[in-house]
């Protein structure tokens, strides 16, 4: 079976996340904002635009890597004629003082030996294929214009022979500037490789700030700085991925737009950056939740778009798809769902901002009406059931990690309430997390030994590892090992990878693996003290990375291929967790 990885890498700041191949092609930028219409979405319909370099000579080899520790991309494209490199980021720096993170895209193509001839093709759509962006030249830029934004493209050579698509000699460096407004300076190289030096520096320095035990640090690197990308900047959302429609597995009509936030992944991912010792994505993201507008009934939604709207409306477009993989969907449908373990990850997530002596100014955070609220919506859905983690479209259940959420969001108000002195607060928390527990308890199975994915159920889930990785179970308990034996009994491959479930659901049964999944079943063997094995699993794992280390959604078992949704928040999310949870056993052991 032929090994499917997907092949490139990708760029941001904080406003746009771009992916660029190992041939230099711009395949997916959505513009001007995370869930907006591609300009260039060759990745799932080539009539969706591309900008691409190309060589009049047949490639014999490519590469492609960043710039050590930073989100800048190079790749290299050598050919019979010779070879050249192309260099892409989006500017994100300090300015007096000020974050600076401008729409803007750059790209470098740089000559290394030979004779070379290139020709730059920038064919830029909108409304997903249905409209091409006329471009048009004046003496200084090249202008793109739709009713929603305007992009200016500036370079150091001929605008009409990059209009025209013309072939060209690469004999010094080339600049091309994507822009939303003119730049500060001029010539255009000289202002490029400005931000580049320090676009360069800020992302340098910013790894420099995370706190990473030497465990596995280059894969922890790669992927806090995924995340980060993955932060709006403007509103402080964290989408889940910033495509959409890529299989889960091939032609298995799994396929979903993951461009918005969801509550629920946005506590996994404030949680492996604090671990990594990063706060300004939780300040920010609090700032995010703050803002939601609660429905009617006072519930949240389980995802938001990126601007905190809760319409998200799920067509179905005219698209080839990746890889004549149909349908492909904008808007997601989750948006009507309960999905009910939200509000425990929303009041986990926000508990750092009232413990951490690290985090300024943490009395302006202390909006106990908030608190308050989400906790009433515990109460008000603690025998409810719903969609669950996984999004069941068909049927509701009465979830047992919707509960294991119940009980961890009423243990972190019950410590917020402590540190407070609000004692009415601290006796309504402990009375919801009694009423979790024993909604959870109602989920063990004794002949099976462990719990199920909902009450009266016999279906396992890899979710409920997370009994043991988040407290509820005591690792060294019966429970816990007759529970985490079950699972791998039932979910888990000769691998090591493990399913999320195995049962059929409204698509049939699950053929891929979930690759946070198996995250979570290293972090519970650390916990479980089988610290060899972790690592050992954990080690294997990190090489389903593609070639510069990034991690898709799903594994399929056997052939070790990446699918659905790149990168995935979800897999770096849970690389970095369980490192931090292996580097905790291995100091203690060291101690102890």
């Amino acid at each position: 079976m032929n090994k499917h990885k997907y092949d490139s890498g990708i760029i941001g700041n904080g406003s746009y996340i771009a992916h660029i191949n190992r041939f230099a092609e711009i395949v997916w930028l959505c513009w001007p904002n995370f869930d907006s219409s591609p300009i260039f979405g060759s990745l799932i319909d080539k009539k969706c635009g591309n900008f691409s370099v190309i060589p009049n000579a047949k490639v014999i080899k490519t590469s492609q890597s960043y710039i050590e520790n930073t989100n800048i991309l190079r790749t290299e494209i050598h050919t019979e004629c010779g070879a050249f490199a192309v260099v892409d980021f989006a500017p994100r720096y300090y300015k007096n003082g000020d974050l600076k993170y401008g729409r803007s895209l750059y790209r470098k193509i740089i000559p290394l030996y030979g004779d070379i001839k290139i020709k730059i093709e920038i064919a830029p759509t909108y409304y997903y294929g249905s409209s091409i962006i006329e471009k048009k030249v004046f003496s200084d830029h090249i202008l793109l214009k739709v009713p929603e934004f305007k992009i200016q493209i500036f370079s150091n050579i001929s605008l009409n022979q990059i209009s025209m698509g013309n072939s060209f000699h690469l004999n010094h460096t080339i600049y091309i500037g994507l822009f939303e407004s003119p730049p500060e300076e001029l010539p255009i190289e000289d202002f490029i490789e400005s931000e580049f030096a320090k676009t360069k520096t800020y992302w340098q320095n910013w790894v420099k700030h995370c706190t990473i035990p030497n465990f596995a640090q280059s894969q922890q690197i790669r992927s806090a700085l995924c995340l980060k990308l993955h932060q709006f900047q403007d509103t402080g959302a964290i989408i889940a991925a910033s495509t959409t429609s890529l299989p889960e597995a091939p032609h298995s009509g799994r396929n979903w737009d993951y461009r918005f936030s969801w509550l629920r992944d946005g506590f996994y991912t404030l949680h492996a950056l604090t671990n990594l010792g990063q706060f300004e994505e939780l300040e920010m993201y609090s700032q995010f939740i703050s803002n939601l507008t609660p429905g009617r009934d006072g519930r949240f939604q389980p995802l938001y778009s990126i601007f905190g709207e809760s319409i998200l409306e799920e067509k179905i477009l005219n698209l080839d798809g990746y890889l004549a993989n149909q349908p492909v969907r904008i808007g997601n449908s989750a948006y009507t769902h309960k999905q009910n373990d939200a509000y425990g990850q929303i009041l986990i997530s926000l508990l750092p901002l009232y413990l951490d002596e690290r985090i300024p100014e943490k009395n302006r955070f202390h909006n106990l009406s908030l608190i308050k609220n989400i906790l009433d919506k515990i109460e008000l859905t603690m025998s409810e059931p719903d969609a669950g983690l996984w999004e069941f479209r068909n049927f509701s259940q009465k979830h047992c990690y919707t509960f294991l959420f119940h009980w961890v969001g009423a243990k972190a108000v019950k410590v917020i309430a402590t540190v407070l002195g609000e004692k009415e607060l601290q006796q309504k928390s402990e009375s919801l997390m009694k009423d979790a527990e024993n909604n959870i308890e109602a989920c063990f199975d004794i002949e099976l030994g462990c719990y199920t994915q909902a009450q009266g159920k016999k279906d396992l889930d890899a979710s409920l590892l997370q009994l043991i990785t988040l407290g509820y179970l005591d690792p060294k308990s019966e429970k816990a090992k007759t529970h985490l034996k079950a699972i791998e009994q039932s979910l888990k491959t000769k691998n090591g990878l493990l399913y999320r479930y195995l049962h059929n659901d409204d698509f049939g049964k699950p053929e891929t693996t979930f690759l946070v999944c198996t995250f979570w079943y290293v972090e519970a063997l650390a916990c479980m003290d089988r610290l060899d094995e972790a690592i050992k699993l954990f080690n294997e794992v990190t090489k389903h990375a593609n070639h510069v280390g990034l991690y898709s959604e799903d594994i399929e078992s056997n052939s070790g291929s990446q699918w659905g949704n790149f990168p995935q928040t979800y897999s770096h999310v849970g690389l970095v967790n369980a490192a931090h949870r292996i580097s905790e056993k291995k100091t203690k052991s060291l101690f102890w």
